[in-house]
């Protein structure tokens, strides 16, 4: 049966990095985005030249109908989805009682919400072929919290609890859903830190540096594939040793 891998906010980054292994594993590749349209038809372009099926839609996970549409689109072009990866987030520094409601309710719109968009889209087929592998990105923050984010740490830990509950209720069906749980990872997102805090947190870190994101797309690889069938349910962190 034809491997098909929808990534959500997979045009950079970390999703970026976990389209391009996938589609090195043999997947088609859906990649989803909300902004980054030139970047995620690049990555398109670069794939299909290497000989892999790759499609780019646009939808923000917030929106239901938007991000089903997408699914939609991906599943009618390369075929039902086999592999869920919910990467796509948003994060901000705040002071707790300085959040807003709508930096609140956004943050847990993207970040949660969007699961739950995401997975009731591909569930349908997944339940009857008895067959797939959901992957959330959830955060070190989510097992542990993170001074003044507060709102992404909430995020982060729902993110965990539903992989837990998820992985359970689904496991009779074959369908496995697992949580990468990344520590500092060098993307446009941690960069926007500074270079100072960024040498302090890979001070802090065990292994000496911070992650890339290839470092988490090879961890995703691994839970996508057939080495990990007996795997559900889990959260693995991927932190050079930052929360030991």
């Amino acid at each position: 049966m034809k491997k098909v891998a929808f990534i959500t906010g997979g045009s950079r980054g970390i999703g970026r990095a976990i389209a391009v292994r996938l589609a090195a594993e043999g997947y088609a590749v859906g990649i989803d985005y909300l902004n980054s349209q030139q970047q995620a038809e690049a990555l398109v372009k670069e794939l299909r030249l290497q000989g892999t099926d790759a499609l780019a839609v646009q939808g923000d996970v917030a929106d239901r109908e938007a991000i089903t549409a997408a699914i939609h689109l991906v599943e009618a072009s390369l075929g039902p989805v086999s592999v869920l990866v919910n990467n796509a987030g948003i994060a901000e520094q705040n002071q707790f009682q300085d959040i807003s409601d709508a930096f609140w309710h956004r943050l847990f719109a993207v970040n949660v919400d969007g699961a739950f968009h995401t997975i009731q889209a591909v569930l349908p087929r997944m339940l009857r072929e008895k067959s797939g592998s959901i992957i959330n990105i959830s955060s070190i923050w989510g097992l542990r919290g993170a001074s003044c984010e507060a709102a992404y740490s909430a995020t982060k830990a729902a993110l965990i609890g539903l992989t837990r509950s998820l992985a359970q209720e689904l496991a009779p069906s074959n369908i496995r859903v697992n949580c990468i749980a990344p520590g500092v990872i060098l993307t446009d997102m941690v960069r926007v830190l500074g270079e100072e805090t960024l040498s302090l947190l890979a001070e802090q870190t065990p292994m000496g540096r911070l992650g890339t994101p290839e470092d988490i797309a090879r961890l995703a690889a691994f839970l996508a594939g057939d080495g990990a069938s007996f795997i559900t349910g889990q959260v693995m962190t991927a932190d050079g040793g930052f929360i030991v």
